[in-house]
């Protein structure tokens, strides 16, 4: 993730196709914090075609005339989603990198400069309560979260702070997140985020075009299996079945609030649900409420999260499973038949050799 305007090559946009219909469902509560930027709009909902998303990314655009063509061009390497409604949150001082290494989920204390990481803030009982996603440029941590999310990270992070040099703060409206293919390091989870300046933010966005779309960027994600807390998630989800793993805990590492839960299940191995992604029944010209249960036989089973119309998957969800459906069994989620594609492996831990693939 870089934290400058980058000088690139201005690529103008080569289509005007439009589309109607629904091609992501990412809405819902997923409880933001009132905070200054709860009216958001941004400013590149100005540009051509540019149609509001919905939901909680409502205040950025959902695509800009074609989302399928969108996403040909994120996956050409090419353009830059507006992300811009996402929270931001920088920690300064000498002690920032072993505090939080402390306190958080991954190692943190040895970040070289420039390496974007993830990390996640767990409940004592091990309950992903928050997820952070940044980087440190030798001087100061900067990352950025879920919309809404940063001023109750702030005011959690200030609250553990006990003689210690640093300061933490929340620069929303100093920085604003984008996402840009061609910034991704191959091999790094949740690579690709670029935070520049909100006052350079068009500079940016004509420079760094074409702009894509939310939905574009929601449907590619949601193939790489990337979760969104608190919308692919819910308040009982422990990192093993989230995939976060390996991505955003490391396990090798002293101890942290929640790292027992997480130890326990990694030793023993079978999380109680697994993250999966679903491929839907794509007769229907509709796709599942975020938070509907999956059902099997009659049973709720699990519940699914975002989904989102894929230009060469077609209709795909992420859905939360309980581990003991079997991975061959076919859900029903919403009125619609989801098949399975395992992201999580049920049965894999410390002392358990995973047998998929």
């Amino acid at each position: 993730m870089q934290v400058c305007l980058d000088t690139l090559e201005h690529r103008g946009r080569g289509w005007e196709q439009s589309f109607s219909g629904t091609g992501c469902r990412c809405a819902g509560d997923v409880g933001e914090d009132e905070d200054m930027h709860a009216d958001y709009r941004s400013p590149l909902l100005g540009l051509a075609d540019a149609v509001s998303g919905g939901g909680i990314d409502a205040p950025v655009a959902a695509h800009y005339g074609s989302f399928v063509n969108e996403q040909r061009t994120l996956e050409a390497d090419e353009g830059f989603v507006d992300l811009s409604h996402r929270g931001v949150v920088r920690v300064t001082g000498p002690d920032r990198l072993t505090w939080l290494h402390s306190l958080t989920t991954q190692h943190l204390s040895d970040l070289p400069p420039g390496r974007a990481t993830a990390t996640l803030v767990l409940s004592p009982q091990g309950h992903v309560e928050h997820a952070m996603y940044g980087v440190d440029d030798g001087e100061s941590f900067t990352a950025h979260v879920e919309p809404g999310q940063a001023a109750g990270l702030v005011e959690w992070l200030d609250r553990m702070r006990f003689m210690i040099r640093v300061e933490v703060s929340e620069v929303t409206d100093e920085l604003a997140v984008t996402w840009r293919p061609a910034a991704r390091v191959d091999g790094a989870p949740y690579s690709g985020y670029t935070l520049v300046s909100r006052a350079d933010l068009q500079k940016y966005a004509d420079a760094a075009g074409p702009a894509c779309g939310t939905w574009a960027f929601e449907a590619l994600r949601i193939a790489r299996g990337e979760p969104r807390l608190g919308l692919d998630t819910d308040h009982r989800t422990i990192p093993n079945e989230a995939g976060w793993i390996g991505n955003a805990v490391h396990l090798d590492k002293g101890c942290y609030r929640g790292q027992e839960t997480v130890a326990r299940v990694h030793t023993l191995g079978r999380p109680p649900r697994r993250l999966t992604l679903l491929h839907l029944d794509g007769s229907a010209s509709r796709l599942p409420a975020r938070g509907a249960d999956l059902v099997r036989d009659g049973k709720v089973a699990g519940f699914v999260g975002t989904s989102a119309r894929h230009h060469e998957l077609g209709p795909i969800a992420l859905g939360m499973v309980k581990r003991n459906v079997p991975l061959d069994a076919t859900l029903e989620v919403d009125g619609l038949a989801a098949s399975q594609q395992v992201l999580v492996d049920p049965e894999v831990g410390l002392h358990v050799r995973p047998t998929l693939r």
